[in-house]
């Protein structure tokens, strides 16, 4: 048996392997059925995501010593997922927007609001992106799905991988067990599985929706790197004790948060602010 195999199958492994597991079928069937269900249920689980997302990135980044920045960016964040979770999405947004800015504007000399603002961003791309995509409509529906398929088979595969294949690391100052041959592996699991969730939803594969697979997974891995190298800054091991085999909700969907972020990005490059799913999965 090789190297790789062993280490592979080795004790410590299949620990880690089964924690992930575990919890990813629980968040999936969990998402999974407010994904179907969308409209007001959903943008309530996009909004439950954004507060504990600030909540974590606080406590990792001792925000919480800021005040009264930090209050008051919070009471803005907070404002804002009230707005988004009743449906008025512009005025979320536009809210959070002249909030954060007029912050940063109070604290463009002494810069020490820089982690606190960051933060407010963060758990905002959790926050509106998703909601926004997903609407009320079939397009929404399939673009979540797609999101998900590409970012969840990225993980996975690059998980496999890198275990099994091993090789040079990718960053190892900012992730030390992540390599390149997890990160390819990843990718190409990405394009394929992204291919296949395509085909089934429309009938067909356009070039388009390759290049668009490829893109998500290299911003789902930059964001998994970008958590990875916040945890490294200040000295923490989990974002939190949420989720078993992960730790906290940030250290499972930093790579889908930053993914969606993209996708709605790209989005609305398309098919505009009012319908961005239009212009990934238009049906």
């Amino acid at each position: 048996m090789g190297l790789g195999v062993r280490r592979f199958f080795s004790e410590g492994s299949w620990s880690d392997l089964r924690s992930r597991l575990i919890s990813a079928v629980v968040l999936g069937i969990l998402v999974c059925l407010l994904v179907f269900a969308g409209g007001w249920g959903f943008r309530l689980l996009c909004c439950a995501t954004g507060f504990i997302v600030f909540d974590e990135w606080s406590r990792i980044t001792r925000a919480r010593r800021l005040r009264p920045h930090f209050t008051f960016g919070r009471r803005v964040f907070y404002f804002s997922l009230v707005a988004f979770a009743f449906g008025f999405e512009l005025a979320a947004i536009v809210i959070f927007l002249a909030g954060t800015g007029f912050l940063a504007f109070i604290d463009r000399h002494e810069r020490k609001a820089d982690w606190l603002v960051g933060g407010l961003f963060y758990a905002a791309a959790a926050t509106f992106p998703p909601g926004l995509l997903r609407g009320a409509d079939l397009s929404g529906l399939l673009t979540i799905g797609f999101l998900v398929t590409v970012v969840w088979s990225t993980d996975i595969f690059a998980y496999f991988a890198g275990r099994s294949i091993g090789g040079p690391k990718l960053m190892p100052s900012v992730s030390p067990k992540k390599t390149m041959s997890g990160a390819v592996g990843g990718l190409v699991a990405a394009i394929a599985f992204g291919a296949l969730f395509a085909y089934a939803a429309t009938g067909t594969v356009l070039p388009l929706v390759l290049l668009l697979a490829a893109l998500l997974s290299v911003a789902g891995q930059a964001g998994d790197l970008y958590e990875s190298w916040i945890k490294r800054r200040f000295g923490v091991k989990d974002s939190g004790r949420l989720i078993p085999g992960h730790g906290g909700l940030m250290d499972r969907i930093d790579a889908l948060v930053v993914a969606t972020a993209v996708a709605w990005l790209v989005g609305m490059a398309v098919a505009g602010f009012r319908y961005p799913a239009a212009g990934l999965f238009p049906v």
